[in-house]
């Protein structure tokens, strides 16, 4: 319910601004300018999804052999001290801990396309669990706000832009970024626990968070040490050797199980293509509302909206310059790498502006693009407090990347 006031907002917010363009100042390319973006926005719609179905054939298949070889079980029963906590709805030892476990390591590597068909499975197996298909469970929301929370310890794109946009020094985001994504993904579980009314100070989640915090510190003390070039090897090849670890792993554990593992990655693969061909309207709807929402202009006149609340409190306006980047995130992670690229570009890759749009671009995800890729995948209409969490660690992930860089940069 709540994206749908969201995305009939987009278009009438877009609508009357164009229209009192058109009107008021004369110009005659607004409108064209939406109806533009409607197609291309729809196009690249398609491509995602089209782009998707490989790797989601290809994770949901080596998913399926997991399934079939214990793996997931297995994960599921580790992890049941801490995720009997944080989702409590979920029955102890149930598969859906392993997959939302896998989801949640990816996207701390980087391994966006790793990541959401994992993502795309767990939310499947949650939807086995709800009574009432069409409306978002507790532990859908928590999952849900994890990614959208966007904690990733190795910001490889981020790092390689500024290389090629001629950085001094490339790789002096990195402890920022790892700080502020941290800090959204720690608000995200706060603030979602008091929604759903989950205790957290108990001794396991205490000590998880605790240990989380030990090796977020240990990383970028590890990585701090390390030269640029040290810094691309360690985390290419840490990222690539998992997953093949990954893949390896989970076939060595089927034919332990004397699982014919080819049938059973078949079996996964299909279902990834039916996964990739549901997602389509979904895609379509939140982008076309996000292109029209850019090409109407809205997103500048916010920007110079907060620029001049902040200079008209004395505050410092330093900052306004890379909030296109944070603003468009949520909606669009293309989109937020343009204006992290268009910032670089404009006020230079090591001035302020340029390193915050970094840090934002990595402390958070793209909120609503994934509550209607991962809720549509499973026909949840009835978003209820998702919407919200996933906003507020955001906000949290902002404020904190905004703190940080005046720490660093400033």
């Amino acid at each position: 319910m709540v994206l749908n006031y969201i995305w009939i907002a987009f278009f009438l917010i877009a609508f009357v601004i164009a229209l009192v363009k058109l009107v008021v100042m004369g110009d005659t390319t607004v409108f064209p300018a939406m109806m533009d973006s409607t197609f291309s926005s729809s196009k690249t719609a398609f491509e995602i999804s089209l782009g998707l179905t490989g790797v989601l054939a290809l994770w949901l298949g080596v998913m399926k052999i997991g399934e079939r070889g214990g793996v997931v079980n297995l994960l599921a029963r580790l992890l049941s001290p801490v995720f009997t906590r944080l989702f409590p709805d979920i029955p102890k030892g149930h598969p859906v801990t392993g997959s939302i476990f896998m989801n949640i390591a990816a996207n701390m590597l980087g391994l966006d396309n790793a990541a959401t068909p994992l993502g795309l499975k767990a939310m499947e197996q949650l939807q086995e669990l709800n009574t009432k298909k069409d409306t978002a469970t507790n532990p859908m929301i928590m999952f849900l706000v994890l990614n959208t929370s966007g904690l990733t310890l190795i910001p490889v794109s981020i790092l390689v832009y500024r290389v090629q946009l001629g950085a001094a020094q490339p790789t002096d985001v990195f402890i920022p970024i790892l700080l502020a994504t941290f800090f959204s993904t720690l608000a995200g579980i706060i603030i979602t626990s008091l929604y759903q009314r989950i205790n957290l100070l108990n001794r396991t989640m205490l000590l998880t968070l605790g240990i989380m915090s030990a090796v977020v510190a240990t990383i970028i003390w590890g990585f701090g040490r390390m030269s640029k070039e040290q810094m691309d090897v360690a985390s290419t090849s840490t990222a690539n050797i998992m997953l093949m670890v990954i893949i390896i792993g989970f076939i060595l554990a089927g034919m332990r199980k004397r699982v014919n593992v080819y049938d059973a990655f078949i079996e996964g693969a299909k279902d990834g293509f039916q996964t990739a061909v549901r997602i389509i309207p979904y895609l379509v709807a939140i982008l076309v509302a996000i292109g029209v929402f850019r090409a109407s202009g809205a997103m500048d006149m916010l920007v110079d909206g907060v620029r001049w609340c902040v200079e008209a409190c004395g505050g410092n306006s330093d900052f306004v310059g890379a909030l296109p980047t944070a603003l468009m995130k949520p909606l669009s992670g293309s989109g937020a790498r343009g204006m992290m690229v268009d910032a670089m570009t404009t006020y230079g890759a090591d001035s302020f502006v340029g390193r915050l749009s970094c840090v934002f671009q990595g402390s958070t995800d793209t909120t609503f693009y994934i509550l209607a890729v991962y809720f549509g995948s499973v026909g949840i209409r009835y978003t209820r407090h998702a919407v919200a969490c996933g906003l507020l660690a955001d906000l949290a992930g902002i404020i904190a990347a905004i703190a940080i860089c005046y720490m660093f940069f400033g």
